[in-house]
C-alpha cells in the first residue's frame, strides 16, 4: 500500500472522531429509535455518522472498499477496506449511558493493520497500527500487569447469551473468582483493557465491525486478542481481549485453545 501504517492510523483516528462528533449531536436527545431485522436498535445518528465517514473515505481513499454496519459493503479496487461501526453500543447511546463509541478499522487483504475508536461522551480516543503502538488521547496506551484472576477486573458484553464457545460453568469459574466482574461491555470494555483499567474483556457474539479495530489496539498495547477458539483474528464472530499476563490462564480456564 502507498500510505504508511502511521498515516493510516491517523486517518482511522480522524474518521472515528468524525463519526463520534456527528453522533454526539444526538446524544441525550429525544431521538427516535428503529429496530432492525436482527432486533438491534438503530437511529438517524447511526446512519448519519456512517454516511459522513463514507463520504470522507470516498474523497480521501476513493479506491478502497468500505464495509459498514448500517449500509453494507462497497467493493474497492485497492485490496484495502475500511470497516465502520458508527455507534457501537447503541442501546447505551439511546438511554443516555456514555459507554458507546465510534469504531473504524483498516483491513489490508485480510489483515487488520490499523484501528481507532472514539468515545465522545467520555472524551477519549484510542488508536493503533501495526508497529506504531497504541495511543489513548495521544498518550501511549498499555495493558495492565495483573497476573492473578483474583486481582483482575473481568468484563463481558452480556452473560445471558454465551454463544457456542462458552458455557456458564466455565464462564462463572472465571467471573466468580475475579476481584471485579462487570458488564461494561461492547467497545468500552476493550478501551478499558487496552489502557490497563480492566484485564479481561469477552464478546461471546461479535460482528467484524464490532471488534476489528480492537485487534491492533489490544496487541499494540501489549495485550492478547483472539477469538473464542484461541485464533488471533477479528473474523471469528466472537472475541476475547486480555493483558499478556493473564492470556494463557484465562483462556485455559474458559476452555479456549491457544
Amino acid at each position: 500500500m502507498s500510505e504508511s501504517l502511521e498515516s493510516l492510523m491517523q486517518a482511522a483516528q480522524e474518521a472515528a472522531r468524525l463519526a463520534g462528533r456527528y453522533a454526539l449531536q444526538y446524544y441525550r436527545s429525544n431521538i427516535s429509535v428503529d429496530i432492525k431485522g436482527d432486533g438491534s436498535p438503530v437511529t438517524e445518528a447511526d446512519r448519519g455518522a456512517e454516511r459522513a465517514v463514507r463520504d470522507w473515505i470516498n474523497k480521501r481513499f476513493p479506491n478502497d472498499g468500505i464495509f459498514g454496519e448500517e449500509f453494507g459493503e462497497r467493493i474497492g479496487t485497492s485490496g484495502r477496506r475500511w470497516v465502520l461501526d458508527p455507534i457501537d453500543g447503541t442501546k447505551n447511546f439511546v438511554r443516555g449511558v456514555p459507554l458507546w463509541g465510534s469504531l473504524v478499522a483498516v483491513i489490508d487483504v485480510e489483515h487488520v493493520v490499523a484501528g481507532a475508536a472514539c468515545f465522545p461522551a467520555v472524551d477519549e480516543t484510542i488508536s493503533a497500527a501495526r508497529g506504531c503502538g497504541a495511543w489513548n488521547n495521544n498518550v501511549r496506551a498499555a495493558v495492565s500487569t495483573v497476573d492473578d484472576v483474583r486481582s483482575a477486573t473481568v468484563l463481558i458484553t452480556d452473560d445471558r447469551e454465551l454463544g457456542e464457545c462458552l458455557t456458564h460453568t466455565t464462564w462463572n469459574a472465571v467471573a466468580n473468582n475475579a476481584a471485579v466482574y462487570r458488564t461494561w461491555g461492547d467497545c468500552f470494555g476493550y478501551l478499558l483493557v487496552a489502557t490497563g483499567r480492566a484485564d479481561v474483556m469477552v464478546d461471546p457474539r461479535a460482528n467484524l465491525w464490532d471488534v476489528a479495530c480492537f485487534q491492533p489496539i489490544i496487541e499494540e498495547a501489549g495485550g492478547v486478542f483472539t477469538d473464542l477458539l484461541g485464533v488471533p483474528t477479528a473474523f471469528g464472530g466472537h472475541a476475547i481481549a486480555t493483558n499478556a499476563a493473564l492470556a494463557v490462564r484465562v483462556r485455559a480456564e474458559l476452555g479456549i485453545g491457544t
